[in-house]
């Protein structure tokens, strides 16, 4: 075989595993590969799974642990087989049901001291009494930690929370990110996002929808903010300009119900992504508030 004809059988090769992928909605045999799965996006809840071959990681727990459990196991998915719970910050939308989770599957949960702070205060507000520390685990922005065979990397995002973070996630040779909650795209996160083969990002809102929609100024000041949430106008910069257009998969994410509509928030990265999209590479998906999607896997 001439150096030519392998390099065509090569790219063969790749084109019919990606196509394979693409007909099969992501997947190959089952439990093999790294996957997404977002069980709940937007202002009543966030949460979703990292996994590998070994490792699931619980991204945020926005939603009742009930509620958690209904969506794994609705996926095929065991709550008892999750590795770790990691959190990008403390609003309630985050961590709601992370109390009774943490009891309840007694795995590690990650976040930052100032994050456990702020969380911790809300609990004990809450209840009277501080949440059990027993299986927190501390990480600092911008230092990598490792969870089972998952490569964790937190990042600083510009948001009203006490150390919001962003991550991104490296296994079995695919990166994923994760960068929701965050008022504007700063150049450091522009960075972590390079080469991610899976990207979660929020298109919170339409600019016109939420001027005039139902919210109060004083909301609508700290939504627009730039440590609010990102617009789809925001985002859609980002991928006409500083975006590489490597992503397999783009999931929208956080998606307001009231200032935003999903075919809206769509149509607008579409736009901006232009002649990017490709059988192979920049599909959109949407993530919703009310059902989990389906998994992603590569």
């Amino acid at each position: 075989m001439t150096w030519d004809e392998s390099q065509g059988f090569a790219q063969r090769w790749w084109l019919s595993r990606k196509l394979s992928r693409f007909h099969s909605g992501g997947a190959y045999a089952a439990g093999m590969g790294v996957s997404v799965s977002v069980l709940a996006s937007g202002s009543r809840g966030n949460s979703a799974i990292v996994q590998s071959s070994s490792t699931r990681i619980l991204v945020d727990a926005g939603i009742s642990c009930r509620e958690t459990f209904k969506r794994m196991q609705a996926a095929g998915d065991d709550p008892h087989a999750l590795s770790a719970i990691v959190i990008t910050h403390e609003h309630s939308d985050h961590v709601a049901g992370l109390l009774v989770l943490a009891r309840k599957l007694s795995v590690p949960v990650f976040m930052t001291g100032a994050t456990h702070q702020a969380w911790s205060r809300a609990v004990r507000d809450a209840t009277g009494e501080p949440p059990d520390t027993e299986r927190i685990e501390f990480f600092s922005s911008g230092r990598s930690f490792q969870i089972g065979d998952i490569a964790v990397t937190p990042f600083t995002i510009p948001h009203d929370a006490a150390d919001p973070v962003g991550f991104t996630f490296r296994a079995e040779g695919i990166k994923i990110g994760v960068a929701t909650d965050l008022g504007y795209m700063p150049a450091s996160v522009r960075d972590h996002l390079r080469c991610c083969d899976i990207l979660v990002l929020e298109s919170n809102h339409d600019l016109e929808m939420l001027r005039v929609g139902p919210y109060p100024w004083s909301v609508k000041q700290r939504v627009g903010s730039r440590t609010g949430h990102l617009s789809n106008k925001a985002l859609a910069e980002f991928f006409a300009g500083d975006y590489d257009g490597n992503a397999s998969y783009i999931v929208l994410a956080h998606l307001s119900e009231q200032n935003n509509h999903p075919e809206v928030a769509k149509r607008e990265a579409e736009m901006a992504l232009g002649t990017r999209r490709s059988l192979l590479h920049n599909r959109i998906e949407l993530a919703t508030q009310a059902q989990a999607m389906q998994p992603i896997r590569l």
